[in-house]
């Protein structure tokens, strides 16, 4: 006999046993009733038989969908079968289970009906006897019955409310549809109450700390993501921090961990989980199957983020390069069946799958990409040639994404270069010329400036690749100009990110002038760290256009 649609623990039941289960797929009840009386004791009957809890999923037509063996959370349907509906809407299933204690439904199971957004949990406590009717009826097997639904949030953080004890004939009669309804308008009214837009992704951040990382460091590194989401377009709905020793190697973050932020994707109506580390392909799908919605690591945001942005055809190019090089090593896992080429054991299979056709067309379109990045390179290289025997002097400015540099350029050389207050506003590198007259000699000079792509802390090695033809414009240039937000409470972790990226790449020019910008809105005490920690460095405000002259006699200078 077949059991694929019991579910649980099924070890060391019998076939009678099995059989008893597999009938309870038979049953039906009308569509405004939580249960019947017929329906409740059968399943108490087939669980005191079994010795175990029992528990049994109807959809609101009053069908058996699922039969399982143990609790509510041993039994719970996976999150990517479930109806996906959010917080304004309850998954239209309840589950009917049985407890060999008598005591109301445990934590876990109030848990578990959270995470499947059941429309109720009725938890029949058994008396551990009964009769058994020649027709096949029962009676006598239920002592109690616990009734819990979920609640809008509450001030409280309450997700649920549980009844007290009652008859099971007393739960047969009530109004089903009318509990429902009910429920279902307190929770359309709150989700509406929030004000969160359809079009924004509504996202719930997770952050991992491990014994290498200061708190400083990780608070930091935590509040970057939730900018870089909400430069990507998504709402920051809530953000859950774990500690621990060391990443979990399937899902980075502990098993109990996994269980809150599932949780929390059910209660806040959360439509992805973004972390903030860097993901394995396996833990992605780990997730994914735990959370029932898209899970991303903060390389796939800050990617999300320069899709966006990229104007230019050479930037549209160089981003295409790094998704298909990040998206590569992710495809394997997406079919169930999956042949492998080649020859020997364990290479023979049906043939070319959908998923070997679409990496060989992944890696097509990367040679293909790779080979116009060098073209780029070199129409690039070509210019630089002959601007340098124009002996025309390049400044590259470089910095920390959102430390002002495009502000800066728009400021020397009024350029119309787009500037917004966010992490990667801008993408694409504009060079413009700028002419300083020299006090001194009254001698004009004529420099090229070139704004450059934002560095980050830990910028994802795809996007150094993509990018190298853009970056050789740092190590090209003549000099350096090194724009700093001192605003930032971080900056000086800044100013050593950028440094090691400049460290990584093959040549950068040894002349090198710290900007420090945006003084009109920084702490003093930043400034007079900034001082006497850099005092060959210069200071200004580009929006407010404070100080300007004075870099302008450094560059002459430099």
């Amino acid at each position: 006999m077949t059991t694929e649609n019991i579910y649980g623990n099924l070890q060391g039941l019998k076939p009678n046993q099995l059989k008893q289960l597999q009938k309870l797929y038979q049953q039906r009840i009308r569509s405004d009733r939580l249960t019947t009386t017929e329906l409740a004791e059968r399943i108490a009957a087939v669980s005191t038989d079994l010795k175990q809890p029992v528990c049994v999923y109807l959809n609101r037509r009053g069908q058996v969908i699922r039969v399982g063996v143990g609790t509510p959370r041993q039994t719970q349907i996976p999150p990517l079968e479930l109806p996906r509906y959010g917080a304004q809407r309850l998954s239209g299933i309840r589950c009917l289970a049985t407890s060999l204690k008598v005591e109301p439904p445990s934590e876990a199971c109030l848990t578990a009906m959270a995470r499947q957004r059941l429309d109720a949990l009725m938890m029949f406590t058994l008396t551990g006897k009964g009769l058994m009717a020649k027709g096949g009826g029962a009676k006598g097997f239920i002592k109690d019955v616990y009734l819990a639904h979920l609640l809008p949030i509450q001030e409280d953080n309450t997700l649920w409310q549980i009844s007290p004890p009652q008859n099971i004939d007393v739960i047969a009669e009530q109004d089903f549809l009318d509990l429902i309804e009910s429920l279902e308008a307190e929770f359309s009214r709150e989700f509406i109450a929030q004000d969160v837009s359809s079009g924004q992704d509504k996202v719930l951040l997770v952050g991992l700390m491990t014994a290498k990382m200061t708190q400083q460091k990780f608070q930091d590194s935590l509040q970057e993501l939730a900018l870089l989401v909400d430069s990507a377009g998504g709402n920051v709905l809530a953000t859950i921090e774990q500690k621990r020793s060391n990443p979990h190697p399937q899902t980075l973050v502990g098993a109990g961990k996994v269980e809150e932020i599932a949780l929390q994707v059910q209660t806040l109506g959360v439509n992805l989980v973004a972390f903030d580390r860097d993901l394995s392909p396996a833990q992605v799908r780990n997730l994914e199957l735990q959370f029932g919605v898209r899970v991303v690591d903060r390389t796939e945001v800050i990617l999300d983020i320069f899709a966006q942005r990229a104007q230019s055809g050479a930037g549209k190019l160089q981003v295409e390069l790094a998704q298909l090089e990040y998206m590569l090593p992710r495809l394997t896992g997406r079919g169930l069946a999956m042949s492998r080429l080649g020859g020997g054991i364990g290479t023979r299979g049906p043939g070319e799958t959908k998923l070997e056709t679409e990496r060989r067309a992944i890696q097509k379109r990367i040679t293909r990409l790779q080979q116009e990045v060098n073209q780029l390179q070199s129409h690039r290289s070509r210019l630089r040639q002959q601007r340098q025997q124009n002996e025309i002097p390049s400044v590259a400015i470089v910095g920390y994404t959102n430390a002002g540099k495009s502000t800066l350029i728009n400021a020397l050389t009024n350029a119309e270069v787009y500037t917004a207050d966010q992490l990667f506003a801008t993408l694409d590198p504009t060079t413009r010329r700028l002419t300083i007259t020299n006090q001194n000699t009254a001698e004009s000079r004529t420099i090229l400036l070139t704004d450059t792509v934002g560095f980050i802390h830990e910028l994802p090695p795809s996007l150094m690749d993509s990018f190298r033809a853009t970056l050789e414009e740092v190590t090209e240039a003549d000099a350096i100009l090194h724009v700093v937000d001192l605003s930032h409470p971080t900056w000086e972790s800044h100013i050593n990110s950028v440094k090691a990226i400049l460290a990584d790449m093959p040549l950068t020019p040894n002349a090198q002038l710290i900007v420090f910008n945006k003084i009109d809105k920084a702490d003093i005490e930043y400034l007079e760290t900034a001082k006497n920690n850099y005092p060959q460095s210069v200071f200004i405000s580009a929006e407010k256009r404070l100080g300007l002259e004075t870099l302008r006699n450094r560059l002459v200078d430099i």
